[in-house]
């Protein structure tokens, strides 16, 4: 067929079959590059026209024509196509493959793949350009070969948690050949071990293990890992294995490419820590950190929960203009732009607070809004100028009445994201469980300046104490810098003893 290099292929050779275009550095002359990409073509024509069409055949034909016709273009050595198809289909001495029998992705990245595979490991042998044409080479390849390199859709019967719930019960080396299951997710990793094949799969709620089995598969077998790259979607059907070392796995009997990936995965051994792009790439920092999608779960919880909170005691949630023609409701910078229409020069809102007093002017009893704020800014990892905030207005309430509702909307929040009131963040516990304590500011203050007083500051006599409690603020503020400097002091003599204290 067209998957074998040489003069049936069209390939210049030299002594024992070895490609001229390979060994001479790339100075093939044109005319022969016209002349192998000529006789390719005349191939692939013929695949496609038989009767029995062979679909593996067809992909590797295609290939190899597209590897001819980038080497024209370009004046570089071709790629290596996917490794010619074994004796029982040429009818000769098989040839071999590097990553052993079954295929192997890839050139250069099968020995890896068979080793252990994983997230992008092929990135070690070419560079992102190639990468990008190789693998937009087997999307090319997947259509010649008949099939869709995007498909429509794909009809899971489960997720990853729910397959592994389902089947906890299998023991080691059992097969439930009355189950059929369909599972669907991105290729991990992909590890090649003669006619068996194993691969992780992603998805939503956690990963699950292809078993792959050529006596199962037959051709579409070798097809599939030619083509199989990490990052790619895949779909599988099959009945459910758990292997002799126990993981519980999808024994594939028919298995589709769903999206063919262009651009490698993050190496799985450095992974991506680059922290600005992991901000600016969240899709890729989500792939290879799971956590990540956990806190975007979490934050969908929380705010589900506050709606419905908020909604089950007659709120209304009403979406207020983010455009303004002055900003009003907080002291910031505001975002500018112009309304062309109108010719109208406008805001970002900066806060939600105008409108909504507004609404509960006009009758609405209680009114909230959880929406976008944008205050042009300072920016770091921790502000961002575009933010969600919420804001609620009460009529007849007062702030006792607040206060009840804010612990009720916390404490809530905390068990509906996280099951319990009782978290943990970097190492400090803490305790959302009500009721919470309650001080005024005054008090607070007395506790950590105990020489002032802000209940002094109250007017009396038609007069004002602001003005004379000035040496009193004084005082206390020197107070309180000399015990500062004194515990700085302490804890730089407490480090040289050899200890730290903080």
């Amino acid at each position: 067929g067209g998957g074998a290099r040489g003069p049936a292929a069209g390939w210049p050779t030299g002594r024992g079959g070895v490609c001229m275009m390979c060994t001479a550095g790339g100075d093939v002359a044109v005319a022969e590059l016209e002349a192998a990409i000529k006789a390719q073509g005349e191939t692939v024509r013929k695949l496609k026209a038989a009767e029995d069409k062979d679909k593996e055949a067809i992909g590797r034909a295609v290939a190899e024509l597209l590897a001819l016709k980038a080497q024209l273009s370009t004046g570089a050595p071709p790629p290596a196509a996917p490794p010619p198809p074994s004796a029982s289909k040429q009818g000769g001495p098989s040839v071999p493959q590097s990553g052993g029998s079954g295929g192997g992705g890839d050139s250069g990245n099968a020995g890896q793949e068979k080793k252990g595979g994983g997230v992008g490991g092929e990135a070690a042998e070419l560079s992102e350009g190639e990468l990008f044409q190789r693998r937009l080479q087997k999307a090319e390849a997947l259509a010649a070969a008949g099939q869709l390199p995007y498909a429509y859709g794909y009809s899971r019967t489960h997720l990853s948690d729910a397959f592994a719930a389902e089947f906890e019960h299998l023991l080691a080396g059992d097969v439930d050949e009355k189950a059929e299951v369909s599972l669907c997710g991105r290729v991990m990793t992909k590890r090649l071990f003669g006619k068996l094949a194993f691969l992780t799969v992603q998805d939503s709620s956690g990963t699950f293990q292809l078993y792959l089995d050529k006596k199962t598969l037959g051709p579409d077998f070798k097809l599939f890992l030619d083509l199989a790259d990490a990052g790619d979607f895949v779909g599988a059907s099959g009945s459910v294995k758990r292997t002799d070392k126990g993981e519980l796995s999808v024994f594939a009997h028919r298995v589709q490419i769903l999206t063919k990936a262009l651009r490698p995965l993050p190496d799985k051994f450095k992974g991506l820590s680059d922290v600005n792009k992991r901000y600016r790439q969240r899709y890729l920092d989500m792939i290879v950190n799971p956590h990540v999608r956990q806190t975007f779960a979490t934050r969908a919880r929380i705010t589900a929960f506050i709606r419905r909170y908020l909604d089950g005691r007659g709120f209304l949630e009403i979406e207020t203009p983010s455009l303004n023609s002055q900003p009003g409701g907080a002291e910031a910078k505001p975002f500018e732009t112009h309304h062309n229409a109108l010719g109208l020069n406008l805001t970002l809102r900066i806060a939600t607070e105008l409108y909504l007093k507004r609404l509960i002017i006009g009758g609405i009893d209680r009114v909230y809004e959880l929406g976008r704020i944008f205050r042009n800014e300072g920016i770091s990892t921790r502000h961002n100028p575009e933010f969600t905030s919420i804001e609620l207005y009460q009529a007849y309430a007062d702030y006792e009445d607040m206060m009840n509702l804010t612990e009720e909307l916390i404490s809530g929040a905390a068990e509906a994201a996280c099951g319990s009131t009782q978290l943990q963040y970097q190492g400090t516990p803490i305790d959302l469980s009500r009721p919470w304590r309650r001080a005024t500011m005054a008090e607070l203050v007395m506790e950590k300046v105990p020489t002032f007083d802000f209940y002094k500051l109250r007017e009396r006599d038609g007069g004002s104490d602001i003005a004379s409690a000035g040496p009193a603020l004084a005082e206390a503020a020197a107070a309180a810098a000399a015990a500062a400097s004194a515990a700085a002091a302490a804890s730089v003599e407490q480090k040289r003893g050899g200890t730290s204290c903080r």
